[in-house]
């Protein structure tokens, strides 16, 4: 009687054993797959942004190069000249300033953009035309 109680507490062993490790396997499937999604994201992400930062550079024409800045004289002006000067002074860094404002809510609209349609080319499926190519 006991070599049958200890088969079936074996059997009840292995059984529970096989379980778990289903289980496991099921558990690293879906890591797995929350991971490649992150990697995929943060690389579509990353991707853009070195993307967009060499488009910008382009179109800016900023070099890499400081720019030496002149000796200036101090001259006194009246009240009125000194503001018209300041207001001249001013215009052109508050232009910069819209500029790159704007550039930057381009850039994370496109940068939303490109990871909605590079996440959805590559959760497609497969297009028929590729599997026929593999086939032959």
């Amino acid at each position: 009687m006991e070599l049958g109680n200890t088969d079936e507490i074996k059997m009840d062993l292995l059984k529970r054993s096989a379980k778990h490790r289903e289980e496991l396997e099921n558990e690293v499937r879906l890591l797995s797959a929350r991971t490649e999604s992150i990697l995929t994201n943060a690389l579509i992400i990353g991707g853009t942004l070195v993307a967009s930062y060499f488009i910008v550079r382009q179109f800016t024409g900023k070099s890499g190069k400081t720019k030496k800045t002149r000796n200036k004289t101090l001259t006194v002006l009246p009240a009125a000249q000194a503001q018209a000067v300041q207001e001249a002074d001013e215009s052109p860094g508050i232009v910069s300033q819209i500029g790159t404002a704007l550039a930057s809510q381009a850039t994370v609209f496109l940068l939303g953009l490109a990871k909605e349609k590079l996440a959805a080319y590559l959760q497609s499926p497969p297009s028929k035309q590729a599997n026929d190519n593999e086939r032959h």
